[in-house]
């Protein structure tokens, strides 16, 4: 398979950390995601209905982030992961990376971030 949709540089804040100041209000993070997933047909035919429509998977990701209230970068990144493949059954794996764009740390750094992929068993 060497079908990706690709999803770039999604931007939205969400409750995410564990120091007290990243408990009590939202902070800024980026989302990339691969979805593979076959699309030949959906290029042949023109057809957005052979493929997945990836402004509700954007929705989806910002809802899942927007929503919860996460420790972990990690967790967040495998809640989203498997609400992806929920969504359609057609995505034979989907990798997730999340950052902090302005993480709560001293030293100068531009992010910080987690990636996991998950594949459909």
């Amino acid at each position: 398979m060497n079908d990706v949709i690709e999803l770039r540089t999604l931007r939205c804040s969400a409750v995410v950390g564990v120091l007290a100041e990243e408990r009590q209000r939202a902070q800024p993070l980026i989302f990339d995601l691969d979805l593979v997933r076959p699309f030949e047909e959906a290029a042949i035919n023109d057809d957005i209905a052979e493929t997945t429509n990836y402004a509700d998977v954007l929705t989806l990701t910002t809802r899942v982030a927007t929503e919860g209230q996460y420790l972990l970068l990690e967790t967040l990144a495998y809640r989203v992961a498997y609400e992806v493949l929920g969504y359609d059954d057609e995505i034979e794996s989907v990798t997730v990376a999340v950052r902090k764009v302005r993480p709560p740390v001293v030293e100068d750094v531009a992010s910080v971030g987690v990636r996991c992929t998950v594949h459909r068993s």
